[in-house]
C-alpha cells in the first residue's frame, strides 16, 4: 500500500488535518481582530467588552482544536508521535522541522494562556508582554502547516492559506492606517512586515511543498540538519 493510500485509510489522518485546518482558521480570526481592534483601532459601535469576550472566545476554540490536532497525530500508528513532541520541538523522527514549528506554535498559545489565567497576579504589563506571543504563533503555525500537510497543493487548501494571509494583512494595514500621520516610521515598518509575509509564504510554496517530491525530499533534509542538533 502506498503512502497516499495508507493515509487516505486511516480516519486519524483526516481528523488531524481537519483539526489543524479549523486550528489555524480560528487563530487567523483570533489575531486578525487582535490586530485590528488593539489599541486606538477599537470600534465605536461595538463595546470592549464584547470585542474583548469574542476575541477570548475565539483564542479558546483555537485551544480546543489544537488539542484535537495534537492528539489525533499522537495517537496515529503511522507517525508514531508520541505525546512527547506535542511539548518539546524538533524531538520528531517524522518531518522534524516543520512538526517542531507546529510545536512552537503550541508552546506559544500555551504560554498566553497560562498567563491570561493568572493575568491578575502578574500584572497587566508582563501579561501584555506574554500575550505578544500569540502574534508570533500565527507565522509560525501557518509554515508549520504548509510544510509538513499532505495536502497543502489541494486546490482548497491553499485558497484557506491564502484567505488567512490576506485575513491577517487586511486587519494590519487597517491598524497601520488607523495609527495616523504621527507614526510614520512605525507604519513604514509594520508595511513592509506586512508585505514580507506573503512573499516569503508564495516563494516557500514555490520552492517547495509545491514542488513533486516534496513531502519526501523535505523529510530527508530535516532529518540531516536537525541529527546533529540531538
Amino acid at each position: 500500500m502506498t503512502t497516499a493510500a495508507a493515509l487516505a485509510a486511516n480516519p486519524l489522518w483526516y481528523a488531524t488535518r481537519a483539526g489543524g485546518t479549523i486550528a489555524l482558521v480560528l487563530l487567523t480570526a483570533t489575531v486578525a481582530l487582535g490586530i485590528a481592534v488593539g489599541g486606538q483601532a477599537a470600534p465605536r459601535i461595538v463595546g470592549r467588552f464584547e470585542v474583548g469576550l469574542l476575541h477570548r472566545n475565539l483564542a479558546a476554540l483555537s485551544l480546543a482544536f489544537l488539542g484535537l490536532h495534537i492528539a489525533t497525530a499522537a495517537v496515529d500508528p503511522y507517525t508514531h508521535l508520541g505525546w512527547t513532541v506535542a511539548v518539546v520541538p524538533f524531538t520528531s523522527s517524522y518531518r522534524p522541522l516543520w512538526l517542531g514549528l507546529g510545536t512552537v506554535a503550541f508552546d506559544l498559545l500555551l504560554a498566553v494562556a497560562i498567563t491570561s489565567a493568572l493575568r491578575l497576579r502578574l500584572g497587566r504589563r508582563r501579561w501584555k508582554a506574554v500575550h505578544w506571543l500569540a502574534y508570533a504563533a500565527w507565522p509560525v503555525g501557518l509554515f508549520h502547516a504548509l510544510g509538513t500537510g499532505t495536502d497543502t497543493r489541494l486546490p482548497f487548501q491553499l485558497w484557506l492559506y491564502a484567505t488567512c494571509l490576506a485575513t491577517v494583512a487586511a486587519a494590519a494595514g487597517w491598524r497601520l492606517h488607523r495609527a495616523g500621520p504621527g507614526h510614520r516610521a512605525a507604519r513604514l515598518g509594520g508595511g513592509l512586515l506586512v508585505g514580507a509575509v506573503p512573499v516569503s509564504v508564495t516563494a516557500f510554496l514555490a520552492s517547495g511543498p509545491l514542488r513533486a517530491g516534496w513531502s519526501h525530499s523535505a523529510a530527508a533534509l530535516t532529518l540531516a540538519a536537525l541529527g546533529g542538533l540531538r
